[in-house]
């Protein structure tokens, strides 16, 4: 059960407790280019960005001031080539040059030899050893870990840093009572897959309040997207982009209008693909750096990818 908005701040302030949650949103995919006809961000409606931003999420509309800093940073990390998620996961999470050590960028799942690395430096592990709550807050059902037994899928970097740290993953019983999402944002894959497990339905508004709602009673609360992704290599169907602009745009109009005052709202992602239409691949576009809440100028000089994770726990 959650305090409802003036009974937490209330609390806190009772209490002498300074609440300063911070809400991490990872979209997979997504870079930060010039408005053109190509760039999905920029001609698709985004109706919550273009009132915050006064534009499209495009690099025209790049800034900082109090309360709001939107920034084009590196994904690249000095290594040749176009970033892949491999190790793009493991330097947002671990603050690590994952691509140099490695050798090189890796698609899909992190390097085995950097896995140690992640999970002593995870952003999660270090949250919780500072003391501070954290809610990963996407949903596990039953069928995600079957797949992982049998070698059909591997864990992501995600995944597998929660796991180092401890830290629980949602089921389904969470995502009914309201207290996870799914990749999706609205549940509608997982409905597809399974109609048996009775998965809700919901739109993209009442996923950000959920997510809203976690950071009345989480330090950290980490959501990861990868519809966006999916879109931008074209597997999601000629329709794909525009429906998961729609719903990231929903996402973040409803965690805007369900934010405390004291929250601050984090999205980044860990390579462009999404935001060039002209082609499937992923693209060496500088992605963006999107920070909404009183803390947003603190991450004003992050530059690079691998930055993000101390620039977290040094707000937190």
């Amino acid at each position: 059960m959650f305090y409802n908005r003036r009974h937490y701040r209330s609390l806190a302030h009772s209490c002498q407790i300074k609440q300063m949650p911070i809400i991490f949103v990872f979209l997979d995919g997504v870079g930060l280019a010039p408005t053109g006809p190509t760039n999905p961000l920029a001609v698709n409606p985004t109706p919550h960005l273009r009132a915050l931003l006064g534009g499209p999420l495009t690099t025209e509309q790049a800034r900082a001031r109090p309360g709001l800093l939107l920034r084009p940073i590196d994904a690249a990390l000095g290594v040749p080539g176009p970033p892949q998620s491999g190790t793009g996961h493991v330097a947002l999470l671990a603050g690590i040059n994952a691509p140099a050590l490695h050798g090189r960028h890796q698609p899909n799942f992190p390097p085995v030899a950097l896995r140690p690395l992640l999970a002593e430096r995870s952003l999660f592990r270090r949250a919780l050893a500072a003391g501070h709550s954290v809610a990963f807050a996407n949903v596990f059902p039953p069928l995600f870990f079957e797949a992982v037994a049998r070698r059909r899928i591997r864990p992501s970097a995600s995944v597998l840093a929660a796991q180092a740290a401890g830290l629980p993953l949602r089921g389904l019983d969470e995502l009914r009572a309201g207290q996870a999402l799914s990749w999706d944002i609205t549940g509608h894959a997982l409905h597809a897959r399974d109609e048996a497990l009775d998965v809700p339905l919901i739109d993209p508004q009442q996923a950000g309040a959920r997510l809203a709602a976690l950071a009345h009673t989480h330090g950290l609360v980490f959501f990861e997207c990868f519809m966006t992704d999916l879109a931008g290599h074209g597997r999601l169907g000629a329709q794909g982009p525009a429906d998961a602009i729609a719903r990231v745009d929903g996402l973040i109009g409803g965690l805007l209008d369900g934010m405390a005052p004291a929250d601050t709202l984090l999205i980044t992602s860990d390579h462009g693909n999404l935001e060039d239409g002209a082609t499937t691949i992923h693209s060496e576009a500088p992605v963006p750096l999107l920070v909404v809440g009183p803390n947003a100028l603190a991450f004003a000089t992050v530059e690079r990818i691998d930055q993000v994770a101390d620039a977290v726990l040094g707000v937190l």
